[in-house]
């Protein structure tokens, strides 16, 4: 007879999840692990808890389904509270299952004992409990919390004689709720829409995805699979683009919306992140169209645009920070079928929205005219892998600037990367989480040494699964953003130096091939080695940190 655990799994697949992470304890996770084994979900055992969730937190921003992982009861749930607080600010859905002791013991037992809910709880869309009578029901109500409206983590609690229990009740999967358009934004909106003639897009992070209800089953390219499938020419990030082109509108994306207009496109106008090297193109607009929107991406400075600016997207926004003038909530293709409506051709010129673009890069680019500096690591690498990488995964660091503006992305989602929490540690498992979707294509991997330090295990982890992952570690020996903000306030470094790391002893110790690169050429060499042979590998690109100061301020001013 099914357990708890066994419809747990079972539901969880019918929801498109496409692996489990985690590392185990001794409780009502081996059951959980036992009935992914019996129906053929895998579970990938991760070094570190909150490395179990940055990976499938990667699966759930690549598929559209949500990521589920588990941890022990007491320093696991407190292990992995940082890869949570990710997918609470990055918007991604999450079940996060965690250990307990049963419930006729829990109150006589102090050993590892902690309150999982009340640690969780501010960093969750919600938390609950599982018992044998509420299981299902739960579990059809956390992936449906999980994935609508904004989307984020769900905590389990399953104590250590539940998972094991025959459930009492089979709860149907909930239904996914509509959202309309809420007709009382949609007159000013639609008249301040008709009356720009200069609008400029701002699409952030919730335009990713596709308007599709829970308990769809997806591909790992995220498209759904079978009679539902939804047909290319309704993927918002295609629709979104054909608008840009037909109202000649430009686009600007967040690190998040890499992709939904290609670099590529006539209309791509660089990225925004309320900085000061977007202000050029910013001020010849006349609206700024947020859509999908969500401030929890942006530079946490004061909001200093002149130009009104509207929000349309899938769930609620503050105004608090981006003074929204008008919002409107509803599904993409509503928001999308509006501007198509509304819109009048736009009275930009499409040379100069290009000469925006390359001045942008050209900031950035420019930045390396001193030694084997992190701008040349990325347009060498870019030029050799950008085209047949299946994602490229960014760490957070000084390095992440050039990589966000000259990497060339192609499609939504192919660059990932920690914008709402900006954690340092997450390339590594995120490309743990993305290659396993797919291994006929290498992930990227791009990383400081100062993030890979606190995720290196994982490369165990890529070496286990035999994954396609070339890690290309930034080596400058420090923590160089903080050391640059040191400097921005004529403080002396302290804390910041990292000492030397012999990245490549600790790589093949791990069982992968590994290069070092002091140059161009070098690099070139180390990555067509990486190329040729199978598995993850690792190079060490040892740069130069001078110019990010130079970069630093060329693109936040």
């Amino acid at each position: 007879m099914a357990t708890v655990a066994d419809l747990i799994v079972d539901r969880l697949m019918d929801s498109g999840v496409r692996t489990l992470f985690g590392v185990p304890g001794g409780g009502s996770n081996l059951d959980l692990i036992a009935a992914a084994g019996r129906a053929g979900l895998p579970f990938v055992l991760t070094a570190t808890e909150t490395a179990a969730a940055i990976a499938a937190i990667a699966q759930a921003e690549v598929t559209g389904a949500p990521g589920a992982c588990l941890t022990t009861l007491g320093p696991g749930a407190a292990s992995v509270v940082n890869g949570v607080a990710c997918a609470f600010l990055e918007r991604a859905p999450l079940l996060v299952f965690t250990d307990r002791y049963p419930g006729s013991t829990s109150a006589a037992f102090a050993h590892q004992q902690l309150d999982h809910q009340a640690l969780l709880k501010p960093i969750t869309k919600s938390s609950m409990t599982l018992t044998p009578e509420n299981a299902l029901d739960a579990i059809a109500s956390a992936l449906d919390t999980a994935s609508h409206g904004q989307p984020g983590p769900v905590h389990l609690d399953c104590p250590g004689d539940v998972a094991s229990a025959v459930p009492t009740t089979i709860a149907p999967v909930l239904a996914s709720p509509s959202v309309a358009l809420p007709s009382s934004d949609r007159g000013p909106l639609e008249a301040r829409l008709a009356a720009s003639r200069k609008p400029l897009l701002l699409a952030g992070l919730g335009v990713r995805g596709l308007d599709q209800p829970t308990g769809v089953k997806r591909g790992s390219d995220g498209r759904q699979t079978g009679a539902r499938a939804e047909s290319d020419h309704l993927r918002p990030d295609l629709r979104l683009a054909a608008v840009c082109h037909r109202h000649r509108v430009p686009v600007m994306v967040t690190y998040k919306a890499k992709g939904i207009v290609s670099d590529d496109h006539p209309w791509f106008a660089g990225l925004f992140t309320n900085a000061t090297i977007e202000q050029p193109i910013i001020d010849e607009s006349d609206l700024l169209i947020g859509v999908g929107l969500d401030p929890v991406e942006l530079i946490p400075r004061v909001w200093n645009r002149k130009q009104p600016i509207v929000y349309v997207g899938r769930w609620p926004v503050e105004n608090t920070h981006v003074p929204f003038e008008s919002t409107a909530v509803g599904s993409l293709s509503d928001h999308i079928a509006l501007l198509e409506r509304t819109l009048a051709a736009g009275e930009w010129d499409a040379s100069v929205v290009s000469r925006h673009l390359q001045r942008q890069r050209d900031l950035v680019a420019r930045r390396n005219d001193a030694g084997f500096t992190a701008q040349r690591v990325v347009e060498t690498a870019a030029r050799r892998l950008a085209s047949i990488a299946a994602h490229v995964t960014v760490d957070a660091g000084a390095h992440m600037f050039p990589v966000t503006v000259l990497w060339p992305v192609c499609r939504p989602n192919q660059m990932l990367i920690s914008n709402g929490l900006s954690t340092m540690g997450f390339a590594l498992p995120a490309a743990v989480g993305a290659a396993l979707l797919d291994k006929s294509n290498p992930v990227v991997a791009l990383t400081g040494d100062g993030g890979l330090l606190m995720c290196s295990g994982e490369l165990l982890t890529a070496a286990r699964e035999r994954l396609p992952i070339i890690t290309i570690v930034f080596n400058d020996d420090s923590l160089s953003l903080i050391e640059i903000k040191q400097q921005a306030r004529k403080l002396a470094p302290a804390g910041v130096s990292l000492g030397g790391i012999d990245w490549l002893m600790i790589a093949r110790g791990f069982g992968l091939q590994a290069w070092s690169a002091s140059n161009e050429f070098e690099l070139e060499h180390a990555i067509d080695a990486a190329l040729s042979r199978r598995g993850p590998a690792l190079i060490e690109a040892r740069i130069d940190r001078s110019n990010y100061g130079a970069t630093l301020s060329a693109v936040r001013g």
